[in-house]
């Protein structure tokens, strides 16, 4: 298949681009290399597909790229590109939240419907979901998102189901659930977490970290985009991917902890607004539809996200 991947230089699209190319599917991979974090670590994040003839790469900006050239050939598209982050959503930046998650995601479904794709799969996310009282979270939850950055991928779900039900277009929507694993974003809390464990430096938790996810490795959540790909029952539908399991941060930092062979140091600091309190993935739609079942156990993935981590603090 031909594929096309936003955020390709990020930490879930890059992942994504090398699992479809080892799979021999032939990836267009897009990022424009937003400041949020270092250009550097996205280079390196598709370095290795980079030396791949079958991958080819745009730098540009989706809200001014000829999409719809884009697209001629091109059989799934994955939108993995967004501006990401519940806590830096607040106040003036919001209006890059507006502009690279809602106004980006509405151009590229316009472009989509003339196109002869066959598959749109949308990252979104649990944040959607806010602090609901339903636990799993199911599907059929009522949304009530607590951060800008949850109504603007809310806004953007609906744009892609609002584009199929009148135009046809084959999208899929896929919320996802905490992912981590390597090539995290320096941002999140496991790569701030181990980083500043292998630095020896004292670890800052916001809130009692008592607070609850549902942790995901990244190769579960590339799995899932590739099987909403493949599957047509996918098309139109809403699917939770989760990790399968809730585990506390402090539950997180006794294993990371047992991973390095030492205590790390803890500073609990207060609780960012925005941040909901506890979060578990009902995963029964998207095993039904997709197949879909959560492969590396959070002790499994934090070793390899460690491990990763060592690589990077040694260089």
């Amino acid at each position: 298949m031909k594929c096309l991947v936003t955020g390709a230089a990020g930490f879930i699209g890059s992942t994504l681009s090398d699992l479809l190319l080892d799979r021999g599917h032939d990836v267009l991979g897009i990022d424009c290399f937003t400041d949020y974090y270092p250009r550097r670590a996205k280079t390196a994040n598709i370095a290795g597909a980079r030396g791949n003839p079958r991958f080819r790469f745009v730098e540009g900006d989706l809200l001014t790229l000829e999409l719809g050239e884009l697209l001629v050939g091109m059989d799934w598209v994955f939108h993995q590109a967004a501006q990401p982050g519940v806590r830096a959503s607040w106040g003036a930046n919001f209006d890059a939240y507006l502009r690279n998650n809602v106004l980006v995601t509405q151009r590229f479904l316009e472009a989509a419907k003339s196109s002869r794709i066959r598959r749109f799969v949308f990252a979104s996310s649990s944040s959607v979901y806010g602090n609901s009282p339903e636990l799993p979270l199911r599907e059929s939850a009522r949304p009530q998102p607590v951060s800008p950055y949850g109504v603007t991928k809310l806004a953007a779900e609906n744009l892609g189901c609002l584009y199929h039900a009148n135009y046809g277009v084959p999208t899929a929507l896929l919320r996802y659930f905490t992912v981590y694993g390597p090539r995290q974003r320096p941002d999140m809390a496991f790569n701030r977490f181990i980083g500043s464990a292998l630095r020896g430096e004292e670890l800052l938790i916001y809130g009692d970290g008592e607070q609850t996810r549902d942790f995901t490795y990244v190769s579960d959540i590339c799995a899932a985009n590739l099987q909403a790909a493949e599957s047509d029952r996918a098309i139109g539908r809403v699917l939770n991917i989760g990790g399968g399991s809730r585990v506390t941060v402090n539950a997180v930092l006794e294993i990371i902890s047992e991973l390095l062979g030492r205590r790390v140091s803890v500073r609990h600091i207060e609780n960012q607004k925005g941040d909901v309190r506890h979060t578990l993935c009902d995963t029964s739609e998207a095993r039904e539809v997709l197949g879909y079942s959560p492969r590396v156990s959070l002790r499994e993935g934090l070793a390899h996200q460690i491990e990763w981590m060592r690589g990077l603090v040694r260089a």
